[in-house]
């Protein structure tokens, strides 16, 4: 369940939710050249309200951004106070930021460099992405037919508005064939990541995850569970796997801002170990539960009060 905010941040004010609103020739709608975050403000036990990571996904938007060759009209400083500001000024003590940066209108038009750099962000209440159930027991996934866009023919490290179209695909496909999330390869048949998520898996007591290098996004909840496994003496590695590594590994899991950690107990018709949530990915779970809402957070670099 989504459920809206009352103020949105515009080009450096706040404005009530439903003023918020673009022209239809804006340049961003037509041709998908813009740059989001997805960010979490959770409220902790001690009652106080922390963002997750602020300063690592305000620094991947604006990284996005140059990779698209845009200016961005804020400082790294500006972004990070506007998003404290909309958290607090919508009186939320938990919820969801989407800060975006687009084009505006009025000019068509591929190359045009006319039209002026606008920033936006939106706070919102937004539940577990895959489901409280999927959290607590796990999803059900499909390899999907749509491959994963190569690191020539997109720039995997931007979350860039238009390349979410091939995940957009995947993702109906899952749903309309009654999966939860598709995981995509890459043309080589090496798997890179789920539509929105950073994908683990456990064989053998290891931790594995496909590398920067490869097609994938440099997921900020995927560094912290890599930063927390290492905590917890699990060993990681970061290298390259094909489908069938997936169809025999002891436990799968899905990680990102909107997913949290959400298990994965069957792909392909296939159970997942025990066809339950794993003893490594509850235990990894638990950790960043703590970490982002826990009263001793072991990461205190991570949080940003509102």
């Amino acid at each position: 369940m989504q459920t809206s905010g009352k103020l949105i941040w515009l080009d450096g004010a706040l404005v009530p939710w439903d003023d918020a609103k673009v022209h239809l020739l804006t340049h961003t709608l037509h041709y998908g050249l813009g740059v989001f975050e997805g960010i979490r403000g959770y409220r902790r036990a001690d009652g106080r309200t922390a963002i997750f990571r602020l300063g690592e996904h305000v620094d991947r938007l604006l990284q996005s951004a140059h990779i698209c060759t845009i200016e961005v009209p804020h400082s790294r400083a500006q972004l990070m106070a506007a998003c404290v500001e909309t958290v607090r000024r919508n009186e939320m003590t938990e919820g969801y930021l989407r800060p975006i940066v687009f084009l505006g209108d009025p000019v068509m038009g591929l190359g045009t460099l006319e039209n002026p750099t606008r920033v936006a962000i939106a706070a919102f209440l937004w539940g577990a992405y895959l489901g409280d159930e999927g959290l607590r027991r796990g999803i059900r996934a499909r390899v999907s037919s749509f491959t994963r866009s190569g690191v020539n023919s997109s720039m995997a490290k931007g979350k860039i508005c238009g390349q979410y179209v091939n995940s957009i695909l995947a993702k109906r496909e899952a749903h309309a064939t009654g999966h939860d999330e598709a995981i995509m390869l890459d043309h080589n048949g090496h798997v890179t990541e789920a539509t929105g998520e950073n994908l683990f898996l456990i064989k053998g007591g290891r931790l594995f995850t496909a590398p920067l290098a490869a097609a994938i996004l440099a997921g900020v909840t995927r560094d912290s569970v890599l930063q927390l496994a290492r905590d917890a003496g699990i060993e990681a590695r970061e290298e390259l796997f094909n489908r069938d590594l997936l169809y025999v590994a002891d436990e799968v899991f899905l990680t990102g801002t909107a997913a949290e950690l959400t298990p994965v107990c069957e792909i392909d018709g296939r159970r997942i170990g025990g066809g339950e949530v794993g003893p490594v990915t509850r235990r990894l779970q638990q950790a960043y539960f703590d970490a982002v809402k826990g009263a001793a957070p072991r990461h205190p670099e991570w949080l940003t009060y509102v």
